[in-house]
């Protein structure tokens, strides 16, 4: 019973399942109503049957959620349809972690994170990528992100100069929102993408490197959203922050202190 109340807490703070739980709430206020005897007209109890009735059945209409489907699981062809940009028109923060980042920070997302967070005061982007002084952490990097790809068209070291070169014009823009980025001594095996993490409709992506892959795009990766779990959500939420923590800052930026 105490499992089921807090299941059903979550349901309701998640606002999932709300139809089940309208019409549960009115039979059992009914039920509790109907041993008064006729305190409640039969007119009455029978639309609340009625209604009861059509909302689990509506309900039985609606797409399945995204519970292992094709909207939870995808590869980067997924951005095809719905382009990665647009999950940043409302957003606050957008936190990033991945070895060079080089095909996420491309001109047009670049573009959306300055017009689109950057431009508030309150928004703020946190970026993470492999530190290129980390020799031989990222010699095995490359081997596993170049030399295990049956079609690269990148490679790791000169993606990650690209983008600390793009990091360090980005830090000169004249916008009132906040841009910081740091360096992580090593891959842990996967990329990671949150849009305003703490928020109710805070989304997380999370793609998962592998071992040998047809191409980059052949990647399989996650977007998950509270709804979806709660305790994965927090899980992916909380990795961020570890890195970030784990991270420093870069050596122009530690001199500057």
């Amino acid at each position: 019973m105490r499992e089921a109340l807090r299941r059903a807490g979550r349901d309701l703070r998640n606002r999932r399942n709300i139809e089940a739980y309208v019409a549960a709430g009115i039979a059992i206020v009914f039920a509790v109503l109907s041993v008064f005897g006729d305190v409640v007209p039969d007119n009455l109890r029978w639309a609340a049957l009625f209604a009861g009735i059509a909302l689990l059945v509506y309900r039985l209409t609606l797409p399945d959620r995204p519970g292992g489907g094709a909207e939870l699981l995808q590869d980067r062809t997924g951005f095809d349809d719905r382009p990665f940009t647009t999950l940043l028109n409302h957003a606050r923060e957008v936190r990033i972690f991945a070895p060079s980042a080089v095909n996420l920070l491309n001109p047009r997302t670049c573009d959306a994170l300055r017009t689109k967070i950057l431009n508030r005061a309150d928004g703020a982007v946190r970026v993470v990528v492999l530190d290129p002084d980390q020799r031989e952490a990222l010699r095995l990097a490359g081997k596993q992100l170049d030399d295990s790809v049956d079609f690269p068209i990148q490679r790791l070291e000169p993606s990650l100069s690209t983008t600390l070169e793009q990091l360090r014009t980005m830090r000169t823009w004249a916008v009132p929102g906040d841009l910081e980025y740091r360096l992580f001594g090593y891959n842990p095996g996967f990329s990671l993408v949150a849009i305003d993490p703490g928020e109710r409709h805070g989304v997380i992506i999370v793609e998962f490197h592998g071992f040998h892959n047809e191409s980059t795009n052949a990647r399989m990766h996650i977007e998950l959203r509270r709804s979806d779990s709660e305790h994965w959500y927090t899980y992916w939420a909380n990795q961020f922050d570890r890195i970030w923590q784990a991270a420093t800052a870069p050596p122009a930026e530690r001199l500057s202190r």
